[in-house]
């Protein structure tokens, strides 16, 4: 690993410290290429408008004369976070606004992802009038033209890249899809449902049909921050927007019960809340659900509305997390036994099957071994009827949606399906292809990066001097936005080892001293001493232990001086 402190401009860093701004926050905002002007604009009036979003006036109206017409509206939702809370805000907001609306999220072992003609069968049984998918349907081409063949309306909103033909919906609202304006390329599924809710709103309104104060959407940035950092969608300026204002939410007791009672069950505090608790406490256990069992579990804790019943779904999402930890657990020891023996330096992509692994689980399988090898990862599970399922986790400078779009091209019967973002896709390929697409791809990424791109880059934020290194700057940096694409300072610096001591045989307990000052830090999964002298790269943060909040440097790299 390689590290490197970030660069800013002196002038962009000039400006921010003229409007009063601390140095040192200064100096991480201008490393960010977050300007005075960008900084001044955070609050809700300054988000995007919907105007810019193709297709969310028209998929307006069609739901303004849905709800005046008592249609039955159907959500198809996604088994992850990102789907969960998307479905949960369309429940919400549309019930808010008078609409007759109920949800059907996919079984991912059943039914697999998104609107397939199968899911569609099982939706017609309910008899909707309109289906509204969430977080998927962009590649819904089968589905959409079975949903229509049964005389029902398609409404896709969705933020996947779209591939080179179109599902032939009645409207779609993507970000991404061909000829959209809209600035921000990175909502996440519920981002764009919460858009449509807004344009939808403002239509019910002009048509007279809605009071000025009767409709509240900001009640649902909650479930709508959530939702984007659990889905690593990058954190630009609008983005941050709806994650800032919906941890304010969070913070001031305002959030629906289902967040409440998971953050209760992870022991955090709700009013001291930030964007690592959603990314790290409770998006893994509300993803729990779609993995290992049903994300209509997860669905109805968010969409519960007393505290007691969203703690019964909170208890069964933490039960499963736990199982989930113990699957993974396993299915990493195998995976990394096995590249033990297989693994070369000169390889540029890591391919892994084992038929025992569970679906649910290979795609954070995919980010652990892609978090210790940095390569573009793929880790397969079997999928029955001779199809074996991939999940994909690239590194930066590989767009791993492209790269298996050049696969496709290359051998086109080679993959079954694939579709996903840059840094994260899923795929299925038939399980005796499994030694012919670990070459292909091997051979495709080869053609697309670099060597160099194979060589991990830790960017730190620098030193910090011993003033700065207080209770104060840790809470205060807590509480601002980071996440994907808006990195959480790292800063980097020399100290002496005081005293160390393993703790579960896999986590280090240190004192360090600089500058005659002594912190504590954790080095976590880490289990060797470190010599008297080290230079670490690390976080600054609050530990929170038995109600008492101390700081603590979290050690994240350590060179040995």
């Amino acid at each position: 690993m390689r590290v490197q402190q970030r660069s800013y401009s002196p002038t962009v860093f000039e400006a921010l410290q003229a409007q009063g701004m601390p140095a040192l926050l200064a100096r991480l905002l201008a490393a960010r290429e977050v300007t005075a002007e960008d900084w001044s604009l955070q609050d809700m009036p300054h988000l995007l408008k919907p105007e810019a979003l193709t297709g969310a006036a028209n998929m307006a109206q069609l739901l303004a004369e849905a709800i005046a017409q008592q249609k039955r509206i159907l959500i198809i939702g996604d088994y992850d976070a990102d789907g969960a809370t998307a479905t949960s805000v369309a429940m919400r907001g549309l019930r808010m606004m008078g609409a007759q609306v109920d949800f059907l999220v996919p079984n991912r072992f059943e039914y697999g992802y998104g609107l397939t003609p199968e899911i569609v069968a099982l939706a017609a049984t309910q008899q909707p009038d309109v289906i509204l998918t969430v977080d998927n349907g962009i590649a819904s081409i089968d589905g959409v033209a079975a949903a229509k063949a049964l005389g029902m309306q398609v409404l896709i909103t969705d933020h996947h890249l779209p591939a080179e033909q179109a599902p032939a919906a009645d409207c779609i609202v993507n970000p991404n899809q061909r000829g959209c304006a809209f600035p921000s390329k990175h909502l996440a599924g519920v981002g764009v449902m919460f858009y449509v809710l807004i344009a939808l709103r403002a239509e019910l309104k002009q048509r007279g049909l809605l009071a000025e104060d009767k409709v509240h959407l900001g009640s649902l940035l909650d479930l709508v921050a959530l939702g984007t950092v659990a889905d690593l969608v990058r954190l630009d300026a609008n983005n941050r927007i709806l994650v800032r204002q919906g941890l304010k939410r969070i913070r001031q007791g305002q959030a629906c019960p289902g967040i409440l009672a998971i953050l209760k069950l992870a022991g955090r505090d709700a009013t001291q809340v930030n964007a690592q608790d959603l990314g790290f406490y409770v998006g893994p256990r509300l993803n729990a659900a779609g993995r290992l069992d049903d994300m209509t579990i997860g669905i109805r804790c968010l969409l519960a509305e007393t505290p007691q019943e969203a703690m019964q779904y909170a208890q069964q999402l933490h039960v499963l997390n736990a199982e989930r930890k113990q699957i993974e657990a396993e299915m990493q020891w195998d995976a990394m036994a096995d590249l033990a023996q297989d693994f070369r330096d000169d390889q540029y992509t890591i391919s892994v099957f084992q038929p025992d692994w569970h679906q649910g689980v290979i795609g954070i399988l995919a980010s652990r071994i892609k978090e210790r090898f940095h390569r573009p990862v793929i880790a397969f599970a079997d999928a029955g009827d001779g199809l074996i399922k991939g999940s994909g986790r690239s590194i930066a400078g590989l767009h791993l949606r492209d790269a298996l779009d050049l696969v496709t091209k290359q051998q086109p019967d080679l993959i079954v399906k694939f579709g996903g973002h840059a840094m994260a896709a899923g795929l299925s390929i038939r399980a005796h292809d499994f030694t012919r697409f670990q070459q292909t791809f091997e051979q495709v990424v080869q053609s697309l990066i670099d060597a160099q791109v194979l060589q991990e880059v830790l960017e730190t934020d620098g030193a910090l001097t011993v003033q700065e290194m207080t209770m104060q700057t840790a809470e205060s940096l807590s509480n601002l936005v980071w996440g994907q694409g808006f990195p959480q300072p790292v800063f980097y610096d020399r100290f002496e080892v005081l005293q160390q001591k393993v703790l579960g045989e896999k986590h280090l307990k240190l004192r360090l001293q600089k500058q005659n000052q002594q912190f504590e830090a954790i080095y976590f999964q880490h289990a060797e001493l470190l010599p008297e002298q080290i230079e670490i790269a690390y976080v600054l943060q609050v530990n929170e232990f038995n109600g008492n909040r101390s700081l603590q440097l979290q050690v994240v790299h350590a060179v040995v001086v």
